[in-house]
């Protein structure tokens, strides 16, 4: 058996699967589509529609279910946006799935619908673990459309083309395509000691400790991101990377890139502008703080975060 966190892919072979966000499965055909592909999908009957006011997704709420799925017709009081909506993809049975922004704002919404952050959607348990993963998908591509209305070479009028998978200048011809920004996420681990390295940002509520994170940077390796990141926020130096898993993190569209780190020094030294605190922990304490709730000490960020996952697999490593 292996001595070190560093040389298995244990406890699960792909644990990208046990993360928020990660269960989408539509046939995007994003290389393969016509310019009326969204046209030609509105028509399809059976074609069902996740509404976007803002950044929230809209929820049909009938007592205790919750329905994100719309048909084209129920959209009309909305305002529904036709042309800046996303085709985004196919369900194994052939059905498009569509994401469309709308123009009545969420305080406006009739009390029977339900307007909801991608962070509420995950954290509170209100999808399945398909249409969680394809909400991801489309509050990304909804807000890059919203964002990328103007050309970045001549400031004029982009339109969205092939079902809002690229954005093409109506005076210069310059394309532009959907974003994703990665970021490291990584828990730092100090082999010798059997402990771990967790941080506080400034936003978080009170007693919540996770993992170091921050933006990959041009020109940087993954490895080297996580050697930076971790150096410039705690002062630990590190040694061995190791990737473990990923999550689509739609807030507002970052790839999660989930690292274990080998720590190669152990005093802390904090960067108050970047953390609130930063503290190593032991096994044991991990375990407690994986258990907490907010209200009650330490605690950790909840189940479907991939910082999460990153500590709870390694408090399961064996």
């Amino acid at each position: 058996m292996t001595g070190s966190l560093f040389d298995t892919n244990a406890p699960h072979p792909e644990a990208s699967n046990l993360t928020a966000f990660s269960g989408n499965t539509l046939d995007r055909r994003s290389e393969y589509r016509e310019e009326n592909c969204l046209e030609e999908a509105l028509k399809v009957d059976g074609t069902h529609l996740l509404a976007f006011t803002g950044s929230r997704l809209i929820l049909k709420h009938d007592g205790q279910v919750l329905d994100p799925l719309f048909a084209a017709y129920e959209l009309m009081e909305f305002q529904p946006d036709f042309d800046n909506a996303v085709l985004l993809g196919y369900c194994e049975n052939g059905e498009p799935r569509i994401a469309v922004p709308v123009g009545v704002a969420a305080d406006d919404l009739a009390a029977h619908f339900k307007p909801t952050e991608a962070r509420a959607l995950y954290r509170d348990g209100l999808l399945d673990v398909e249409l969680l993963g394809q909400a991801a998908q489309a509050a990304a591509l909804i807000n890059w459309n919203a964002t990328n209305r103007y050309c970045g070479k001549c400031g004029a009028a982009t339109e969205s083309r092939i079902g809002g998978y690229r954005r093409v200048c109506s005076a210069c011809g310059h394309m532009t395509f959907p974003r994703t920004d990665p970021v490291v996420i990584m828990l730092i681990i100090d082999e010798q000691r059997d402990r771990c390295l967790l941080g506080r940002s400034h936003h978080f509520q009170e007693g919540m400790y996770s993992c170091l994170a921050g933006f990959v940077e041009p020109g940087e390796t993954i490895e080297h991101a996580v050697r930076r990141e971790t150096f410039e926020e705690s002062g630990i130096r590190i040694g061995r990377v190791r990737y473990h898993a990923s999550q689509p993190w739609p807030m507002p569209h970052s790839l999660m890139i989930g690292c274990y780190a080998e720590a190669t020094s152990t005093e802390i030294k904090i960067d108050q502008q970047e953390i609130a605190d930063c503290r190593w922990f032991s096994r044991e304490d991990v375990g407690r703080i994986l258990e907490g709730q907010p209200g009650d000490g330490f605690f950790a960020p909840p189940a479907g975060a991939i910082a999460h996952r990153l500590i709870r697999d390694w408090v399961d490593w064996p």
